[in-house]
């Protein structure tokens, strides 16, 4: 189970320390690495809706809207895609950083660091695809796409919708994983 992790951590560094390299980096466009973040979020929702004591978060979170409407979505230009993803993943990152601390069962804290880590790796996914990075408002209130959950297993399963959902999008649609782009 560890080993996938660091294959995919390990590609991603040397993909960012190769030698010689002149040119930005080569877009990570094989959704398998999507896939297998988002088994590995699948497996933090599962471990944490069998614990029993120490699982709570101790306040609420905002976390993004994962519900997607593809007319919306479709008509919505890839910078607004992209900012919208990176601002989903900056709350989720802030949840699950609250949640770590609030959880007191040590068993879940693997599954947390991991999901955190997988966040992050997502962040540099995005940024070997070019797409424009954002810079995270000094707080979550008033961000538009938003909602509170108060519950652990709630903000596991949004952390998983919005993998499946909103990032596959952008990534299905980036211009660098596009097939006539050379």
């Amino acid at each position: 189970m560890e080993f996938p992790r660091l294959l995919t951590l390990l590609l991603i560094v040397l993909e960012w320390t190769r030698p010689g390299l002149l040119s930005p980096l080569r877009p990570i466009c094989d959704l398998r690495v999507l896939d297998h973040f988002i088994k590995e979020a699948r497996d933090a929702e599962v471990a944490m809706k069998s614990c029993r004591e120490g699982c709570s978060l101790s306040e609420s979170v905002t976390v993004p809207q994962t519900r997607v409407d593809f007319d919306v979505w479709e008509k919505k230009i890839a910078l607004e895609k992209a900012q919208e993803v990176q601002i989903g993943l900056w709350l989720l990152k802030q949840a699950l950083s609250l949640l770590r601390t609030s959880v007191t069962n040590t068993a879940l804290h693997g599954h947390i660091d991991s999901s955190i880590r997988n966040l992050l790796s997502i962040s540099a996914v995005l940024r070997s695809l070019n797409i424009q990075e954002f810079t995270p408002p000094d707080s979550a209130t008033g961000l538009e796409g938003t909602w509170t959950v108060s519950s652990s297993t709630d903000l596991l399963q949004v952390h998983v919708n919005f993998l499946r959902g909103k990032v596959r999008l952008l990534l299905l649609d980036a211009q660098a994983c596009q097939q006539d782009v050379s």
